[in-house]
């Protein structure tokens, strides 16, 4: 018989080929993590990732569950259970435990110092999870669900430009249906005009879409000032996103708007909850109903453009064309479609004072 060969490690090989790699080659791959979660765990790997971390410069905090100050977890809002109608009330006592948990589990620092990696973070709240990133460039906060309650079928999308104030806003509305459900109804022959008919008046569908104006605009502004905190420990900072999992809204934030943010400070509302909702100029286009791509039909489409009254950008043609490329540009697929149908529409003006 032979003798079993046994099979030895060469000493000479027993290295961490990983420690070959230069600093600017694995912040490269940190980057592409981006999920705050991911990048905890990776701190605790070792001394190096430990340091190199709070270096990255995109970061994606997905809150999972929220809570108020004064409540505890079982009264957490959690994707798993059902869909809140409104969260606004609880927006601005915003707690976070799911994205935290990587780092509480960390019991201290790989360098045996026995202190935690991010010792901030026992508040748990977002400013505190970013503060430990201090050349953080790029910024995506993910709410659990959306802000504004909708009826079951009601398609309502919104997305906002901000500033030091609103910029921009476009609402998308209207009953996402199948073909089939709606009946073959078609979109109205391009000879009406894009006439609005006079049951959209009489059976509440004006009442509607203002009451959709005007829930966007308080989720925005609600958004807006949870922000302030990021904007000014992060100077850095070149976008930031705060959005939410149902995809339903999304304020966004580019380099110029966080320099406006920082030199205007933006002011509160009366509420002091949100920060103020300018006096705004609307353009309302509709069609009671638009067949999309993929089978599908939007009943009672409505697309509102939004800008503040007295808004000098919107008066020259590089103001216009950097407004229809924000409106064009707000949404993907079958939604972009409904945008690009609707803006041939009428337009209809409406004022709204500040609020």
């Amino acid at each position: 018989m032979h003798a079993k060969a046994r099979i030895h490690a060469d000493p000479v090989l027993e290295f961490d080929r990983f420690d070959c790699l230069p600093d600017s080659l694995v912040l490269l791959i940190l980057n592409k993590l981006e999920d705050v979660r991911s990048l905890g765990r990776c701190s605790a790997v070792s001394k190096r990732f430990s340091g190199l971390v709070p270096l990255v410069h995109d970061v994606c905090v997905k809150i999972d569950r929220v809570v108020t100050v004064d409540g505890d977890s079982d009264a957490a809002l959690n994707l798993s259970s059902p869909k809140p109608q409104n969260i606004l009330s609880h927006l601005l006592k915003l707690v976070l435990f799911a994205i935290t948990k990587p780092f509480h589990d960390m019991g201290g620092n790989p360098n045996g110092a026995g202190r935690p990696l991010f010792p901030q973070l026992s508040q748990h709240s977002p400013a505190q999870v970013l503060r430990s990133f201090s050349h953080v460039r790029n910024i995506r906060v993910e709410l659990p669900s959306g802000d504004v309650g909708v009826e079951e079928g009601v398609l309502l999308k919104w997305r906002a430009e901000y500033g030091s104030t609103l910029q921009n806003c476009v609402i998308l509305g209207g009953t996402l249906v199948s073909r089939k459900a709606a009946g073959g109804v078609h979109e109205p022959p391009p000879d009406d005009g894009g006439t609005m008919p006079e049951s959209f008046y009489t059976n509440g569908g004006l009442k509607l879409r203002v009451v959709w104006t005007i829930s966007c605009l308080i989720a925005a502004s609600t958004r807006h000032y949870l922000l302030r905190s990021i904007v000014d420990e992060h100077p850095t900072l070149r976008s930031l996103v705060l959005a939410d999992a149902d995809g339903q809204g999304a304020l966004r934030m580019g380099w110029e708007q966080l320099r406006d943010f920082r030199e205007h400070k933006p002011s509160a509302s009366a509420c002091s909850n949100r920060t103020q909702v300018p006096a705004c100029n609307i353009k309302l286009r509709y069609a009671p109903c638009l067949e999309l791509p993929g089978g599908l039909a939007l009943q009672g489409a409505t697309l509102l453009v939004i800008k503040p009254a007295g808004d000098g950008s919107g008066g020259g043609h590089g103001g216009r064309k950097e407004a229809e490329a924000f409106v064009s540009g707000a949404f993907d697929g079958p939604l972009r479609f409904a945008v690009k149908a609707l803006m041939k529409r009428r337009t209809y003006l409406l004022e709204m004072n500040g609020f």
